[in-house]
């Protein structure tokens, strides 16, 4: 079975691509902190600690004033702009009830809905067995 997209769908789909910024190691050095705090969520206490003092708990992890910024507006771009990893990124917003889809729709603009149905058109472009 093959799927064909017309050259506006193809188009959309480029720049959509392009728009998710690629997590390397530039990234990965200017956002350690930020990581380091977010995995840190793994631990109920940890999130509880967040909550009763964000801002003591951010300083423990010696955030930059722009990651910093960022949580504090809960801005996802914002704080992946800062070298955030959107996997480490899915433990503080889990603390605001928000998943990886939820992260995924606010990075490309969509509804939760939208990134769903995207993520399913290309999930039906994998070769199985079936169709490769």
């Amino acid at each position: 079975m093959e799927h064909h997209q017309t050259p506006s769908a193809a188009a959309r789909e480029q720049a959509l691509r392009r728009a998710i910024p690629l997590f390397d190691g530039a990234p990965a050095s200017r956002g350690y902190e930020l990581n380091a705090m977010c995995f840190s969520f793994n631990e109920k206490a940890n999130r509880d600690a967040f909550l009763a003092d964000e801002e003591a708990y951010c300083a423990r992890f010696n955030l930059t004033p722009q990651q910093r910024k960022a949580v504090a507006e809960r801005n996802v771009l914002a704080m992946l702009e800062a070298g955030g990893n959107v996997y480490y990124l899915a433990k503080l917003a889990g603390i605001f009830g928000l998943g990886v889809q939820d992260l995924g729709a606010l990075q490309t603009g969509m509804s939760v809905d939208q990134f769903k149905a995207m993520l399913a058109t290309w999930a039906a472009k994998i070769p199985t067995k079936e169709n490769a």
